[in-house]
C-alpha cells in the first residue's frame, strides 16, 4: 500500500525557516518523482517543488531562491527546505506521488507564516 505522510509544519514568523519532511512507503521509491503542492485557505492547490527519481529539481517561480527540494532514497524521505519564509507561503502542504497515472497524496501539514 502506497503511503505518503507529511511532517515539519508548525507556526514561524516571517523570514524564518521550516523543513518539512515527506515519508514515503509502498513503492519503488528511487524510480519516481515527489512533488510538492501547496493550498491555502480559499485558494487552488498549486505545485511548489518537484524532485525526479534521480535528483533534479524543479521549482514554482514564487518559491526559487528560498526553497529547496531533497530526497533520501535510503530511507526513502523527501524533505522541502524552506527559507526567508514570507505570510503568503502560509497554506497546508501536501506531497504528492503519480505512479501508473494515479496520484497518491499525504495528509498535509500546515505552514503558517506571522507577519
Amino acid at each position: 500500500e502506497v503511503q505518503l505522510v507529511e511532517s515539519g509544519g508548525g507556526l514561524v514568523q516571517a523570514g524564518g525557516s521550516l523543513r518539512l519532511s515527506c515519508a514515503t512507503s509502498g513503492f519503488t521509491f528511487d524510480n519516481y518523482a515527489i512533488t510538492w503542492f501547496r493550498q491555502a485557505s480559499g485558494k487552488e492547490r498549486e505545485l511548489v517543488a518537484t524532485i525526479t527519481g534521480g535528483g533534479d529539481a524543479n521549482y514554482a517561480d514564487s518559491v526559487k531562491g528560498r526553497f529547496t527540494i531533497s530526497r533520501d532514497n535510503a530511507k526513502k524521505m523527501v524533505y522541502l527546505q524552506m527559507n526567508s519564509l514570507k505570510p503568503e507561503d502560509t497554506a497546508i502542504y501536501y506531497c504528492k506521488l503519480n505512479k501508473f497515472a494515479r496520484d497518491y497524496w499525504g495528509q498535509g501539514t500546515q505552514v503558517t507564516v506571522s507577519s
